[in-house]
This record gives structure tokens, C-alpha cells and sequence, in this order.
């Protein structure tokens, strides 16, 4: 990419309501993030609406995370889904190995489905989520070790 379409990306991303963007490009591989404003993502993979589940106040309060390990966030806004369809088994449980890239779980936004990837290889310690829960943008998902 050339540094002046770079600079207008970066400059598009800063305007908009984005918090996040990946490109890659003939082995150029660019990851931007910004920690405010509303989201609104572009898709990454899209699959069937499912319907979410209902959640309570209790359930959206993230527990602590213990001590230890890498914490994998929400890049966006949206709702969680653990697995590729409702009757799918989860992309990764408690105890799973994990490789960096692969897919942990679904954030769903804006009726798009975003994969989320793991930035770590690991072994998944614990889950802060549950299937269908509203998450926020930087909330906790995984903690990875």
C-alpha cells in the first residue's frame, strides 16, 4: 500500500465510528484501534442470525480475572456466541489449546458476524462470557495461558 493511501485510511478510520480495522495486502499486514466512540465494524465473516439469548444484569458484570495469562477483549460492540451455529459446538472451551489466529468466538454487530481471533497461543484458562451475552467494546472475553 502506498504511504498516501495509508494516510487516508488511517485518516477515514479516525473520522469514523471505527474501532478497529485489519487489512492485509500483498504480505502487508495493518491492524488499526482507537478506544472511543461507538463501533461499527465491517465483516469479517458472515453467517445465519441466530436469536440472542436473554440476559440478566448479573450475567453482564465481567467477573475479575485471576492473576496470570493474556486477556483476549472485545474489539466491538455487539453479542457473544460461542459457537458458528446454535446447535454447533463452541469454537474453543475451558482447558483448549489455542493457537494465535484462531477463531474463539463470534461477536455479532450490526446483524454482521465478526470472528474474534486469539492474539496468543495457550491454553484457555477461563471464559468471561457467556453464549448470546451483550458485550462492550474492551470488555474481557478469554484469558488465555
Amino acid at each position: 500500500m502506498e504511504f498516501e493511501n495509508l494516510i487516508r485510511l488511517i485518516e477515514a478510520v479516525s473520522r469514523s465510528e471505527l474501532t478497529g480495522l485489519k487489512y492485509e495486502e500483498g504480505g502487508v499486514k495493518l491492524h488499526l484501534t482507537k478506544k472511543q466512540g461507538q463501533t461499527k465494524a465491517a465483516p469479517v465473516t458472515e453467517m445465519a442470525e441466530t436469536a440472542p439469548a436473554k440476559t440478566s444484569e448479573a450475567q453482564t458484570a465481567a467477573p475479575a480475572p485471576a492473576p496470570g495469562g493474556k486477556i483476549v477483549e472485545s474489539p466491538l460492540v455487539g453479542t457473544f456466541y460461542a459457537a458458528p451455529a446454535e446447535d454447533a459446538e463452541p469454537f474453543v472451551s475451558v482447558g483448549d489449546k489455542v493457537t494465535k489466529g484462531q477463531t474463539l468466538a463470534i461477536v455479532e454487530a450490526m446483524k454482521l458476524m465478526n470472528e474474534i481471533e486469539s492474539d496468543y497461543d495457550g491454553t484457555v484458562a477461563e471464559i468471561y462470557v457467556s453464549n448470546g451475552q451483550a458485550v462492550e467494546y474492551g470488555q474481557e472475553l478469554f484469558r488465555i495461558e
